[in-house]
């Protein structure tokens, strides 16, 4: 259950990633960079899915406030290195469309229900406790926790396990 509620937030990143043919990855800031941008409106999303099961004192239901200030402002500030990582495994044209006010909100607003619908309501107490637990930590850390579970998802994944994670191209550790 814990896993599945992880996979559900480290897919954002995937779930902002077009199609890979060159065979380019993502470092870890990338990856980072990438669920931060996507975080904010995840978090939302979740609380909106969520609200019959949560208490309204719950983070996730907090539409507005200082918790989601906090991630608001650091995906303002992920979202050029967001907006490369982007450029680098697609097309340098990309960068011409991306550079668009309006790029960022409508991958966001196109992508990110598309993660939030995988949650099952049966999820929603762990993820609560989760972001909890996570609250205290900078978004930047919350992001690395994030990619790292996926990095070991996909790593079980790839050792045959039943794991239900997209392929993010994130590149081998060491190369960091």
């Amino acid at each position: 259950m814990i896993g599945r509620s992880v996979v559900a937030l480290a897919t954002a990143a995937a779930l902002l990633m077009p199609s890979v043919a060159s065979g380019a990855c993502l470092n870890a800031p990338e990856a980072e960079s990438i669920t931060l941008v996507a975080l904010p409106e995840i978090l939302r999303q979740t609380g909106v899915v969520c609200a019959g099961r949560l208490p309204a004192s719950s983070l996730l239901r907090q539409g507005d406030g200082p918790f989601l200030a906090k991630y608001d402002a650091a995906a303002d500030r992920a979202w050029p290195k967001a907006r490369g990582a982007i450029v680098k495994l697609s097309n340098p044209a990309a960068d011409v469309l991306l550079g668009s006010e309006y790029a960022r909100p409508l991958l966001t607003s196109l992508l990110v229900p598309l993660l939030v619908g995988r949650i099952a309501q049966a999820d929603c107490g762990v993820l609560d406790t989760l972001v909890t637990q996570l609250a205290p930590l900078p978004p930047t850390n919350t992001a690395g926790v994030v990619v790292t579970a996926l990095r070991y998802f996909n790593a079980e994944k790839a050792k045959g396990k039943p794991i239900d994670v997209p392929d993010l191209p994130l590149c081998p550790e060491n190369a960091r």
